[in-house]
């Protein structure tokens, strides 16, 4: 039977929420990832104004989150790419098949006017299932 409990998850080395949210939430076999920015721990912003590194930073903190609760990209069902420049999309997508591989999730692109830290050029959400090993 699959343990429905709801579990925060928060990873000691990424940076602090700015707001009221964790990094994460499990719900059974789901994994909601929230918007992942390039920061770094004392809020600074990784990359400012290169959309590339930034997307790099980002996917970098989304692998260490999955891996935690033993998932990879090929688990991730749903992306949201936030980006205040829609044009960056083309620059962003080779660092996102680096990390994604062959999977190919499901995907939104919003192009938005401001994020919530100033610099920030793009913001990636997500939501993974939870591979059952063994069941």
């Amino acid at each position: 039977m699959t343990d429905w409990k709801r579990k925060e998850i928060r990873l000691p080395d990424l940076a602090e929420p700015i707001s009221h949210y964790t990094d994460a939430v499990r719900f059974g076999n789901l994994l909601f990832i929230s918007g992942m920015m390039a920061v770094d721990k004392d809020q600074r912003v990784i990359g400012e104004g290169d959309a590339v590194v930034q997307a790099r930073a980002i996917f970098g903190s989304l692998k260490r989150i999955l891996e935690a609760e033993g998932a990879s990209f090929a688990d991730v069902l749903k992306v949201t790419v936030f980006l205040q420049n829609i044009e960056d999309r083309a620059r962003i997508n080779p660092v996102r098949q680096e990390f994604f591989g062959d999977a190919r999730p499901a995907s939104s692109l919003v192009e938005v006017a401001k994020l919530a830290i100033p610099g920030l050029l793009v913001e990636v959400e997500a939501i993974a299932g939870i591979p059952e090993y063994g069941s």
